[in-house]
């Protein structure tokens, strides 16, 4: 019998019936995997849409078209000419040989633009309110003929928007659906994000007005109407080495080029100053604040958030605003001032509220949801007068130590990728997108930089119609943006990445998978793409992603040698053996896994750099931190005990006794064993929490309010154990598990043995280490009262009451000092034994 095709063959064959070029991931497969191809790509023939032909079209125009439908225009000639060397040529007057028309304009001049097509368009359905648009396609009367027809100016941007989308261009080509005709209006009126210009951000400070017009194009064409500046002084430092001009001039230039487009500028502008209570403080503030409100060309909101940062009581910050919203309209007379209660404490959070029930301002705008809001949002919204609309503030930006960190992200990553690394998390977006919207009237997200660019057009795709689908969104995004041939594979390589992060690494082979589909599509694209930032951004990931996991494989086996070696140690050889089992855990530093990985990984970094400026280390790139985007900078971070143990293997060899060195190299082996009848957990790692009680979860819960998430140390391992004064850490002291606020984290225990007692071994890690923690059993029985948790972190014990596990179930609920404000991240839980007391002799 002969062998299956090779997998060269079976490329051959797939080639020649065009499934390659529909975006099939071709990889070494069954024959029936081959045969359900095959069918894919009939059907794939069978249903090919119907184009119109576009590639020698005219845009047609109304005379009297408006500056800003003009500057639409000006959006879609451009865009087109930068995907297809196809520059359309605008003109006034419908062309009598057949040629090709786009016609562009409002609703009213529909007679005046569509000519013949007027009566079949107008027997169509059409999007009331502001901002809709129709997008169709007619054939059949001349050449085809495709209409963008706005309800007003942002209608017509909108809806030119859409039409990119839509538009299939390459080099010499442009065509379109025949067959479309879509009639739209968005949901949410605001949908915007935040751009700001500070050194604090991962590659927005190095970026000119150029680029800045560029990007804020590329909002507009999924819909945003909103974007938000940061003013000069904020919580950042004053200069940039990155920074091509002054801050206020660059917010200035920013300002003009929204209003160029006819989008709404806001300003983030915190209220920083230590005593608004003080007249002079006022004053200065007023100046300050005023003279950034004279030289801008527009503005419409300034949004002051409560806190994180600013530190200022409700009554003292709203008698500020009220003078701020005076100060505001001598510039901009339609502007209004909003104002959130991030950071409030509950006293603070209160007396906001009644204040605001009480005095109900007229000056005021509306009340910002954001991070460190101590409520969710339906509660803000239902406390909050109706009067006020809400605005929600949702940080996409942040992958840990966040408002919505990464749900069960595995601890390889938190340590290597980091806080502020690219993130595509298209799902985990719509579940908060959908989780938070509701009762609001939109959202400005808050971002640091392009890392989060795939996040911001799933927020701006959503706005506009909440029941898209994601995987819509996502390929028109890479149509737009990467190229409508690689448009599905690039989708689904974006889908991949954020499997990538789903759960236990060891256990995600999915992960080479990823890596192969975008080794593929990099060896298929054409140069120009290869140099595109966003292409470049995903293939940093895929290949970060799997280097990250071969050196998980790779050091998780070491330490699994290292503590075998160390198992079989013998009275009299300890030294040796400590000796054995360094030496294999410093393979992990001479014999590196995945070379080829780690110098594209570089390779792209440096690309990234020159193409969006994008700061991955801080020594090469000057990014401002390594939690700042710098993920070169933690790339080889130890994802194993090592550095804990090397720690530990110091202070055996300085014990005196063979027999004492024995006992202390068994408790290192033996470090997670709660012996006979006892039970373990390492409650931030989703495969070793058993008895976590998780409560609602992300999917109904995406800001845990009613749930515990795991989360990660802000601190990271380092190689070197005298570079952190309080000493290197196991990797489970890295990651935790942590309630928010007041709300419980509990743990539940079942069939324990009735009459025996049991001891708590527990390790107390996270970020906040002088918040204090309280624990109580089955809802009343007194662990132990609030106490600080020890520094550097280390186990302590506690007596577990035999009235506690008489019934044969404990329930442990921990909790934070009640009422704080802040992050809310008060009660967080790194390692935790139950363990069974021998019984006496």
């Amino acid at each position: 019998m002969r062998p299956m095709q090779t997998d060269a063959g079976l490329r051959h064959c797939l080639a020649a019936s065009g499934a390659i070029g529909w975006g099939l991931p071709v990889f070494p497969m069954s024959l029936r995997s081959l045969v359900s191809r095959v069918v894919l790509t009939v059907v794939l023939f069978v249903t090919v849409v119907r184009a119109a032909d576009l590639q020698r079209a005219v845009v047609v125009v109304p005379n009297g078209l408006s500056p800003r439908g003009r500057v639409a225009i000006d959006m879609l000639v451009d865009e087109v000419e930068k995907r297809s060397r196809l520059r359309w040529p605008v003109v006034t007057e419908w062309p009598k040989d057949g040629t090709a028309v786009v016609a562009v304009g409002p609703v009213a001049a529909l007679d005046a633009l569509a000519g013949i097509h007027a009566a079949g368009l107008k027997a169509g359905k059409f999007a009331e309110g502001p901002e809709g648009y129709r997008l169709a396609v007619r054939t059949g009367q001349g050449g085809p003929a495709t209409f963008v027809l706005g309800n007003d100016d942002r209608g017509i941007l909108f809806g030119v928007g859409r039409l990119i989308r839509e538009l299939r261009l390459e080099p010499g080509k442009a065509s379109i659906d025949d067959a479309l005709d879509v009639a739209t209006a968005p949901k949410y009126p605001l949908r915007g994000h935040q751009l700001g210009y500070r050194p604090k951000c991962n590659s927005y400070d190095a970026w000119d007005l150029p680029v800045w017009e560029q990007y804020i194009r590329d909002l507009a064409i999924f819909g945003c109407n909103a974007i938000e500046l940061i003013p000069p002084r904020s919580d950042d430092d004053a200069d940039s080495p990155h920074f091509p001009r002054p801050p206020l001039e660059m917010m200035i230039g920013m300002s003009a080029i929204a209003d160029k487009y006819g989008l709404d500028v806001w300003i983030w502008y915190p209220a920083m100053d230590s005593d608004y209570a003080d007249p002079k403080t006022v004053e200065f503030a007023l100046r300050e604040w005023g003279d950034v409100f004279r030289k801008l060309p527009r503005v419409d909101v300034v949004f002051v958030p409560g806190g994180d940062p600013g530190h200022t009581a409700p009554a003292t910050l709203m008698a500020l605003l009220a003078r701020q919203s005076d100060n505001l309209r001598k510039h901009h007379p339609k502007a209004r001032i909003w104002v959130s209660p991030q950071s409030f404490d509950n006293q603070w959070l209160g007396d906001f509220l009644s204040g605001l029930g009480r005095d109900q301002p007229d000056w005021l705008g509306g009340v910002v949801f954001g991070p460190q809001v101590r409520i969710d949002i339906a509660d803000l919204r239902a406390r909050v007068p109706a009067r006020y609309p809400i605005r929600n503030y949702p940080d996409i930006t942040h992958s840990r130590q966040c408002q919505y960190p990464v749900a069960d992200w595995d601890v390889a990553f938190a340590l290597t990728e980091g806080r502020e690394c690219i993130n595509p998390r298209p799902m985990a977006e719509a579940t908060i997108f959908r989780g938070t919207q509701p009762g609001t009237i939109g959202f400005l997200s808050y971002s640091e930089g392009c890392n989060d660019d795939v996040n911001k057009f799933v927020w701006s795709g959503l706005g506009w119609d909440p029941d898209a689908p994601v995987r819509g969104i996502l390929r028109e995004y890479a149509r737009a943006f990467v190229g409508d041939r690689f448009a599905v594979d690039f989708a689904e390589g974006l889908m991949a990445l954020e499997r990538n992060w789903s759960g236990s690494l060891l256990a995600n082979a999915g992960v080479e998978t990823t890596l192969a589909q975008f080794q593929s599509m990099e060896r298929a694209v054409p140069p120009g793409t290869l140099r595109n930032w966003r292409f470049q951004q995903a293939l940093f990931r895929a290949h970060y992603d799997a280097y990250t996991r071969r050196r998980l494989i790779y050091e998780t086996d070491l330490e699994a040698r290292a503590n075998e070696r160390l198992g079989r140690a013998e009275a009299g050889e300890t030294l040796l053996a400590l000796a054995d089992a360094e030496r294999i855990l410093d393979r992990a530093l001479t014999e590196r896994p995945a070379p080829e990985l780690r110098a594209r990984i570089l390779s792209l970094g440096e690309a990234l750099f020159q193409s969006i400026s994008m700061q991955l280390d801080t020594a090469r790139y000057k990014a401002i931190a390594p939690d700042r985007g710098a993920s070169l900078d933690t790339l080889d971070y130890p994802l194993n005990n090592r550095t804990w143990l090397k720690e530990r293997f110091a202070k055996i060899r300085a014990m005196k006794s063979e027999p004492e060195r024995l006992t202390a190299i068994r408790a290192v082996v033996g470090w997670t064993n709660p012996g006979p009848g006892g039970f373990y957990d390492d409650p931030g790692n989703p495969a070793l929490q058993p008895h976590v009680v998780r409560g609602a979860g992300f999917d109904a819960d995406p800001g845990s309010f009613r749930s515990a998430r795991a989360n990660f140390e802000e601190d990271l391992v380092v190689d070197e154990p005298d570079e952190k004064p309080d000493g290197a850490r196991r990797i489970a002291w890295c990651d935790h598990m942590e309630s928010m606020y007041d709300a419980p984290f509990t743990m539940r225990y079942e069939g324990l043995e009735a009459g025996r007692k049991y001891r708590l071994r527990v390790v107390y890690g996270g970020d906040n280490p002088k918040r204090r923690m309280r624990l109580v059993a089955n809802g009343g029985i007194e662990i132990h009262p609030y106490i600080t948790r020890p520094f550097p972190y280390a186990p302590i014990e506690f007596d577990i009451p035999e009235a506690a596990t008489r019934g044969g179930t404990l329930k442990l609920d921990w909790t934070g000092e009640q009422g704080l404000g802040g992050n809310g991240r008060f009660c967080q839980v790194s390692e935790v034994w139950l363990l069974k007391v021998p019984a006496e002799k």
